[in-house]
């Protein structure tokens, strides 16, 4: 997404509600709440990384809860997203793009070259979407260490107005 686009691409995917029921999310039902969306966008379930920034998710959820929706986007499967939530004790969102079409939308792939074939990669990358879907905050790149407090921290403030 160029630094030029101010609202939130629309998006309709399956993925796991906070409770771990499959079911179809879009943009508007994640904003039904009136609250701010951190939409995380990550490489792959049960790696790293990935481990880390769900788990600091998770951790702060309690904080987060009372101000903002979270939901994890992925292009791994319904099953992984299942296996990955239970395995760690994930209580948000995990929606599946196979097709990397919202990771797309939101620029959130890049190309790499591994062993000298060129491979898309999902690259990690977070936005905080307020309810009338204007991104209030992003974050490229990220680095997982400390990242979750600075969404936290930009929401607070957010939410001071």
């Amino acid at each position: 997404m160029s630094a030029d686009i101010k609202f939130a691409p629309d998006f309709t995917l399956q993925g796991l509600d906070k409770n771990g029921e499959t079911t179809i999310f879009r943009l508007d039902d994640l904003l039904a709440e009136k609250k701010p969306l951190v939409l995380y966008f990550y490489p792959k379930d049960d790696t790293p990384g990935c481990v880390a920034e769900a788990s600091d998710f998770r951790d702060n959820m309690e904080e987060i809860d009372k101000i903002a929706v979270v939901a994890g986007i992925s292009p791994d499967t319904i099953e992984s997203h299942s296996r990955f939530r239970e395995k760690y004790g994930l209580t948000f969102a995990l929606l599946s793009d196979p097709d990397r079409k919202v990771i797309r939308a939101y620029s959130a792939l890049s190309q790499t070259s591994v062993l000298d074939k060129v491979v898309w990669g999902t690259v990690r990358s977070t936005f905080i979407i307020s309810p009338d879907k204007k991104i209030a905050a992003s974050w490229r790149e990220v680095r997982v260490l400390g990242h979750v407090s600075e969404v936290l921290s930009e929401l607070k403030k957010m939410q001071q107005g």
